[in-house]
């Protein structure tokens, strides 16, 4: 989806910035259009590398708050997921505040597998159970606190931190006014009156929170298996529950699902009452960034309509639920 976040860099720029990262200019450059905020590029080097290239917004962009610093939190949690034992790409090289094109940037190994987004395989139900495995190693990873690091929305608590993010959202659309369903002061209510159940979170977990097929790579090379997920930029340190809401977007979490029961061959999970609540919170507040990031962005009316329409339309639900729970 086309974005206004999205930078153009030449091919002259590329080639400098790939010189000065690498070691090795740009011999062929593809960008890579899936992805809603980052500028990514798939750059064949001279020295016969492939490598992926992910472009932060322009600095002077006001973006989201929770959207500050994107590519750090990007950057920590692939060396954490490959610490846990969860495929990803390689992170070759990490630029921050980069004094020639400013902002953030990530150089990644090429994947030479398909998103999963891109094919219908067969054995889906067993590639599913595969990703619950690997989400549940995803979140045996511990922080020190809860929230947003880099962006400096943190909490000693889960429900102090999501009550920070849900509140920096909210005030987000002071500045970028968004179509939600109710008032923003009778939103953050909802949220506020239902979260006490975010007090059974006591350990800060990594939540990759962005895992939908687009995120997850497959190797059909033989018998169909995950190949690498991708696009941590939306990590957080809370609840891993919250792990659920993507891969299940506009439905429910089944008991059945074979999801679940990869995750549980890793880990204990019981879908009590208190965690469903807690799943609901945040679908809540997933439909709420779909709905206000559009501000930043700038999408194109056709392509954004859907996506708004099924926000608004699910949120309600959820919304609704959670008054009456």
């Amino acid at each position: 989806m086309d974005s206004r976040t999205k930078r153009r860099l030449s091919a002259a720029e590329l080639d400098a910035l790939a010189r000065r990262a690498l070691g090795a200019g740009v011999a062929f450059a593809t960008e890579l259009t899936d992805g809603f905020a980052n500028a990514v590029w798939r750059l064949a080097l001279d020295d016969g590398r492939e490598v992926v290239l992910k472009l932060s917004p322009p600095p002077e962009l006001d973006q989201l708050s929770y959207e500050r610093n994107l590519l750090r939190m990007e950057a920590a949690a692939y060396e954490h997921a490959l610490k846990a034992g969860v495929p990803v790409p390689s992170l070759l090289r990490a630029g921050f505040d980069d004094p020639v094109l400013g902002g953030d940037y990530l150089l990644l190994s090429a994947l030479d597998g398909v998103s999963w987004n891109d094919v219908k395989p067969d054995g889906e139900d067993a590639l599913r159970r595969e990703l619950g495995r690997h989400l549940a190693r995803f979140n045996t990873v511990t922080g020190e606190v809860f929230g947003y690091p880099h962006a400096g929305i943190v909490g000693a608590t889960w429900r102090e931190a999501f009550l920070s993010m849900v509140a920096a959202l909210l005030g987000d659309t002071e500045r970028y006014p968004a179509p939600l369903p109710r008032p923003a002061a009778e939103l953050m209510a909802v949220f506020e009156a239902a979260s006490p159940v975010l007090g059974e979170v006591t350990t800060p977990r990594l939540v990759h929170f962005d895992v939908w097929a687009g995120n997850v790579f497959l190797d059909l090379s033989g018998p169909p298996r995950i190949q690498a997920i991708i696009d941590h930029e939306r990590a957080f340190w809370g609840d891993p529950i919250a792990e659920f809401v993507t891969p299940t977007i506009f439905g429910e979490l089944r008991e059945d699902d074979p999801l679940l029961a990869g995750y549980r061959e890793v880990t204990p999970l019981e879908l009590t009452p208190s965690a469903l609540t807690r799943l609901d919170l945040y679908r809540a507040y997933l439909y709420l960034i779909l709905l206000v990031e559009n501000g930043p962005r700038q999408y194109p009316e056709e392509e954004y309509a859907r996506v708004r329409d099924r926000s608004l339309s699910a949120l309600d639900v959820v919304l609704r639920r959670l008054s009456h729970g």
